[in-house]
């Protein structure tokens, strides 16, 4: 069991490594490389350590795109890169195997990562939906049928890559952030651009705009992954919070599925963020928010973005001021 645990964290390093070589073969530049809720990231040109963890996803591997060439940028060594390295890993493992087979712990050892490796190599690289994201399979057959989705790709990757150098989204290009249209937001690619104009719309504190937006596209039939619509959620009822809090409307939200999601998010600060208002103003419990309140500092000196603990701040204060105004 041990020894299965050590060949998964293997397998979950050689995948993402995979990501980050056959990107750099594709012209991608470092941004971020995450295992688990280690997350490495260049900061001013040097990589230093910070905590992130993700519902759903063992690591992640994100870079800076080449720029677009007549609309396009080679995209599917950088999202198969992980499978690839995990297949050639697996080989390399199996014949150390066979040439060591005698050795009880090594060749164990070396088969179970063989095994893993193909096995990881199929979930990944098979098209797929895993749980609340896309597999890297999904993401390339979606990237190379819809030209609207590589350009969303780019946005995305622009988008990580200034969130990385401490760029909020309200001061990022307003070009970015365009909404797509009911059609393309079927595309899960595309649709992350959508989810990105309602956060966008947050970070400037024009609340009704986002509310009504994150409405209207959880509402329709779209590809907005399982992760980025409970976080929308999540957005909405802050937004009912500070807003007119009424009870009907935050229990309809507030359901079995986005209570689950949100205590396995619980260190995220978005998810501390609404926790904090709902505390606040609907508990109206302020010894329980001021722990609330630490939990928040204590995630903020790991978090690897800065510019994103700086925008829920200001989000948890506006709770507090009408906290404050209510008494």
């Amino acid at each position: 069991f041990v020894l299965m645990l050590i060949a998964l964290l293997i397998q979950i390093v050689i995948h993402e490594g995979g990501h980050l070589v056959f990107g750099r073969i594709s012209g991608y530049r470092f941004s971020s490389f995450r295992i688990m809720n280690l997350m490495w990231i260049e900061d001013q040109g040097k990589i230093k350590l910070k905590h992130l963890q993700v519902a759903g996803t063992g690591g992640q591997c994100l870079m800076s795109p080449p720029d677009l060439i007549d609309g396009k940028i080679p995209v599917v060594l950088y999202n198969l890169g992980g499978s690839l390295m995990n297949i050639i890993s697996a080989a390399i493992f199996a014949l150390l195997y066979a040439v060591f087979y005698n050795t009880t712990f090594f060749s164990a050892e070396m088969i179970l990562l063989a095994v893993i490796g193909v096995g990881f190599a199929v979930v990944n690289g098979v098209p797929m939906r895993m749980g609340m994201v896309d597999n890297d399979g999904h993401n390339a057959l979606a990237l190379s049928k819809d030209k609207e989705a590589l350009q969303s790709f780019w946005i995305q990757m622009k988008i990580s890559e200034q969130t990385t150098k401490g760029v909020r989204l309200k001061n990022m290009p307003k070009a970015w952030f365009q909404v797509p249209s009911d059609q393309a937001m079927k595309n899960t690619m595309t649709a992350a651009v959508g989810v990105f104009a309602c956060n966008r719309l947050m970070d400037e504190h024009r609340f009704d705009e986002a509310d009504r937006l994150m409405d209207h596209l959880l509402e329709i039939d779209s590809g907005i992954a399982g992760l980025h619509r409970n976080l929308l959620i999540c957005d909405r009822i802050y937004v009912e919070l500070i807003g007119s809090c009424r009870k009907e409307i935050l229990d309809g939200m507030l359901t079995k599925e986005q209570k689950a999601f949100m205590k396995s998010m619980k260190n995220f600060p978005s998810v501390i963020r609404t926790q904090y208002a709902w505390t606040l103003l609907c508990e109206r419990a302020e010894n329980k928010a001021g722990k609330i309140l630490v939990q928040f500092e204590k995630c903020a000196k790991t978090y690897p973005y800065p510019n994103d603990i700086e925008s829920e701040r200001e989000l948890m204060t506006i709770a507090r001021q009408k906290a404050k105004a209510e008494e």
